[in-house]
């Protein structure tokens, strides 16, 4: 998402029937398409996921990308994105950028203010050639021409000669624009050139050309730990900036984050609940700092819509206490007809996989995890809330306080709900609904002292000496207040 990808479609997926009397992983094709069908185990539970895809992608289509530079990758062959190989001269960090073609250089861009602009409305600060890109025809030397001295820059290499036969019979013209336009330029000495309005760089990086041009970075942070990395993509829509930012390691982080906006009040719109709440911010020098708190591999929109009332807005920040520790025994309780027991006693929370019993060990699918719990009068508080937090889940759970069940799937770290609506002094019974992967069961099926498959299916990924994936809530639960 965070390169630009704002729609997305499951590419060959396995329709199949449901089959009396046998459950069907829907894995067909070999190692072909991903499986994603009616038939994996968390099918029920994918439109948790499947609604945050969706409000992620709506945002991501609204206005225009916000991208300071334009790469063009040449004419040469294959005539693609080098996605295979780095980019030289790389793009700074804290800027963006698109790809763009001969046809899009040669007949719909053009120079306005000094900067690159597009009909579609899509701006661009700097122009960039790879090194790689040291041939180019002579229609795009000429574009290349016009757009400096119209008050572009450009940073691209020297050109050596055309890529085409066809410029041959141009070749004093070809060495004259060279010359012209590049001046001493040699990659070697000289790396800049004015020409007419605009000039042209080689061997400067391209962070100090965008200093040159006072344009500033459009997203910094503050790095917490060493290896702290986000990454993120902004699009302006109307008198709306919006930045989409996610965590790109398996812990939270806080830090804060600038972003090259002003006059503007931020808002955090959570893509995974759909929550919207005012951001604390701080408005100064041509940018706003918001503080920003990331889960484990957690995503926001940083969205600036209203005007402020100040240059600044700090806001309460939530304390957590740890009310107790739910420790077991544990109901829980499986299915009929998919190989387990249909209730097992568990004193404390193990995966699945540690269980002695077969039926439980190579398990797939939902179990339910029951539970009576006395919560003391004296958690409930006015204006206070109350959160479960059940540790450590594989891979999905749902919770049930009491009969009502919470309109809330939990799919991802940290399995953390809340339970003020529901929750009530005195004994409560939850129920967990646990839902684990396909692998396991299919494992089980093939171990030599399997006397029946559960798992239908025509290829499988998996032998029976795979390891199996850890399953279930296997980590103490904790109650938050």
């Amino acid at each position: 998402m965070a390169l630009g990808i704002n729609r997305i479609i499951f590419h060959t997926s396995d329709q199949q029937p449901f089959v009396d009397g046998k459950h069907n992983p829907g894995i067909t094709l070999g190692p072909f398409g991903q499986h994603y069908t009616r038939n994996v185990t968390w099918a029920r539970q994918a439109i948790a996921w499947n609604t945050y895809l969706a409000r992620c992608s709506y945002l991501l289509q609204q206005g225009s990308f916000v991208g300071d530079l334009a790469y063009f990758y040449g004419e040469g062959a294959p005539a693609t994105v080098p996605f295979w190989k780095p980019v030289n001269p790389a793009p700074p960090e804290g800027y963006d950028y698109d790809w763009i073609n001969a046809d899009v250089l040669l007949n719909r861009i053009s120079v306005r203010d000094g900067r690159l602009v597009l009909p579609s409305g899509m701006a661009y600060r700097a122009l960039v050639l790879p090194s790689y890109v040291d041939q180019v025809t002579l229609p795009v030397l000429r574009k290349l021409r016009d757009l400096v001295a119209g008050g572009a820059t450009v940073v691209a290499p020297r050109p050596i000669h055309s890529p085409s036969l066809a410029d041959n019979a141009h070749g004093e013209e070809y060495r004259s624009i060279v010359n012209e336009l590049w001046g001493p330029v040699d990659g070697m000495g000289a790396s800049e050139h004015d020409y007419g309005k605009g000039k042209i760089y080689w061997a400067k990086s391209v962070g100090e050309v965008l200093a040159a041009a006072k344009t500033p970075p459009d997203f910094e942070y503050s790095r917490p730990e060493f290896d702290s990395e986000l990454v993120w993509i902004h699009r302006h829509d109307g008198d709306a900036d919006i930045y989409f930012v996610a965590n790109q390691k398996e812990r939270p982080e806080d830090l804060e984050a600038s972003f090259r906006v002003e006059g503007r009040e931020a808002d955090l719109w959570h893509p995974d609940t759909g929550a919207i709440e005012p951001a604390t911010y701080k408005i100064a020098n041509g940018r706003t700092t918001v503080p920003l708190h990331f889960d484990p591999y957690g995503s926001v929109f940083v969205v600036f819509r209203n005007k402020p009332a100040a240059l600044s807005r700090t806001l309460p920040h939530p304390v957590r206490t740890e009310l107790a520790t739910v420790s077991g025994p544990w109901q829980v309780s499986f299915p009929p007809d998919w190989g387990a027991p249909p209730k097992i006693h568990l004193d404390k929370l193990i995966s699945w996989t540690d269980y002695p019993e077969d039926g439980v060990k190579y398990f797939s699918g939902t179990a339910t995890y029951t539970k009576d719990i006395e919560a003391p009068r004296g958690w409930f508080k006015p204006g206070e809330k109350l959160f479960l937090d059940l540790g450590g889940v594989k891979e999905i759970a749902e919770v049930t306080v009491n009969g009502r069940g919470l309109d809330e799937i939990l799919w991802k770290a940290p399995f953390q709900i809340d339970v003020t609506s529901v929750l009530k002094p005195g004994v409560n019974r939850i129920q967990i609904q646990v839902t684990n992967l396909w692998p396991n069961r299919i494992i089980g099926d093939q171990k030599p002292n399997a006397k029946k498959q559960y798992a239908w299916l025509d290829y499988r990924p998996f032998r029976a000496d795979t390891l199996l994936l850890e399953s279930a809530c296997s980590a103490p639960s904790e109650w938050w207040g």
